[in-house]
């Protein structure tokens, strides 16, 4: 009898421990996070004016605002969701719902995560010889667009084969047997259940194509051009970029050291409001959802 309490007595002792490890775990990547944002905001929050947001660079970039870097940052965004969300589902759909289970789908599921693990600079390579040179669009934002589209496809298509596999089976067999169309269940039954997790996917390849300044080096980011674009084949200043360039090639260290700060902080912050309506959207079908 002592020895089966000493047994249970150590596997709590054993549990306690591993739970104080998750909790320190869990306290010292949020605390790690605050930190990040705490050390953003004391040295950037003096920067941030009207001014800093709403007009162009001077100066050599020491002075004035990053407008255009704002507005060249949520193109290539909004550019790269445009091409990545739609085939990144659609292809994912076609995977789980379409394809037979055989070598060609392990081939392609094996492929997309190679894909994933490319640097993103060979994206900006890549996206230089063939959107820049070969299709002849230049320094563009469909250029930057497409080549960020393709960086973040990948997770795109798992997150949205991975969102298909948590339906339950019983729904399309329910769909089915009433006499629904293989496209109609997939459309209005199986989509509108998955759609919450499909969006998570769509929060982490915004919050990955917002910094990334790689491929966007390659193909789009200019070094100072004070206006905003016209059409999709300007070239435009970015965030990551322009962060990028405050903090290496200032002319003036502490007047560029005080508007990469300023920068860093609009740029974390527009990520996040983007990140916020994604999830919203997501909530709003999940509610719709549950009714």
């Amino acid at each position: 009898m002592s020895s089966i309490t000493s047994l249970h007595t150590r596997k709590r002792v054993s549990q306690h421990v591993a739970f104080w490890i998750f909790r320190l775990t869990a306290l010292a990547v949020v605390a790690v996070l605050v930190w990040i944002l705490g050390f953003l905001f004391v040295n950037g929050a003096s920067v941030i004016s009207w001014e800093f947001l709403t007009s162009e660079p001077t100066n050599g970039m020491t002075e004035g605002g990053i407008l255009p870097a704002i507005v060249g940052t949520l193109c290539l965004v909004a550019g790269s969701m445009l091409f990545a969300f739609p085939v990144g589902v659609l292809s994912g759909i076609y995977m789980n719902e379409y394809a037979k289970n055989g070598w060609i789908i392990r081939f392609i599921r094996m492929m997309t995560d190679n894909l994933g693990a490319i640097p993103s600079i060979v994206f900006g390579l890549f996206g230089m010889s063939l959107f820049v040179n070969a299709l002849d669009f230049g320094d563009s934002i469909i250029a930057g667009s497409l080549t960020l589209g393709l960086l973040v496809l990948p997770i795109v298509i798992r997150t949205t084969e991975e969102a298909l596999k948590t339906v339950d089976d019983t729904l399309r067999h329910a769909s089915l047997a009433l006499g629904a169309s293989k496209f109609y269940t997939v459309c209005h039954v199986v989509l509108p259940v998955a759609m919450p997790n499909i969006l998570t996917g769509l929060i982490l390849a915004i919050g990955r194509v917002s910094g990334e300044t790689a491929p966007i080096l390659f193909t789009v980011a200019a070094y100072f051009l004070p206006k905003l674009p016209s059409s999709i084949f300007d070239q435009v200043m970015a965030l990551p970029y322009h962060l990028y360039v405050l903090a290496t090639s200032g002319t003036d260290l502490i007047a560029s050291r005080r508007m990469a700060y300023g920068t860093a902080l609009v740029l974390i912050v527009i990520v996040l409001i983007l990140n916020i309506c994604a999830t919203l959207i997501r909530k709003h079908f999940t509610k719709h959802q549950a009714k």
